[in-house]
């Protein structure tokens, strides 16, 4: 089968904030797959912790998913296996209150909170913007592939 995969060695994966369903993260985590498939992941990881919070969200399994990438499903056809075969069918308005919490989610730990303070520290001290994990990572990926912060 024929998998059209981004070489995330020479761009990164979408944004973790644009939507298919109306869920984040899950654009982002199907570049992931297709990449590791096609064996063009680069730094990054499919079903990493960010990539784990979509689908414990929507109880799919990784490998299960990442066996229809392989199939060559495209966007459409992959959030159509995912309604079907999710073990928690979530309705549009629990799809949008997730992802907004998502957007909005800062670290909350001392543990967390420490490694995001260093991540920001390294990648763009000077910015006073960066309060989400999806502000460190568009940071980290602008960064990662030639952008000063």
């Amino acid at each position: 089968m024929n998998i059209h995969a981004s070489d995330l060695s020479q761009r990164p994966p979408r944004n973790p904030r644009v939507r298919l369903g109306g869920f984040v993260i899950l654009p982002r985590m199907l570049d992931k797959g297709r990449a590791t498939i096609a064996g063009r992941a680069g730094e990054f990881h499919f079903n990493c912790p960010l990539d784990q919070r979509f689908l414990s969200f929507v109880k799919i399994d990784p490998m299960q998913l990442k066996k229809q990438l392989a199939r060559g499903k495209g966007d459409g056809e992959m959030l159509d296996w995912i309604q079907a075969q999710a073990k928690i069918k979530r309705s549009a308005v629990e799809i949008a209150a997730w992802s907004a919490w998502q957007e909005q989610r800062v670290p909350t730990d001392l543990e967390s909170r420490e490694f995001f303070h260093q991540l920001h520290s390294n990648l763009a001290p000077k910015r006073e913007d960066v309060g989400t994990w999806f502000d460190i990572l568009d940071i980290d990926d602008f960064v990662t592939f030639g952008g000063k912060a």
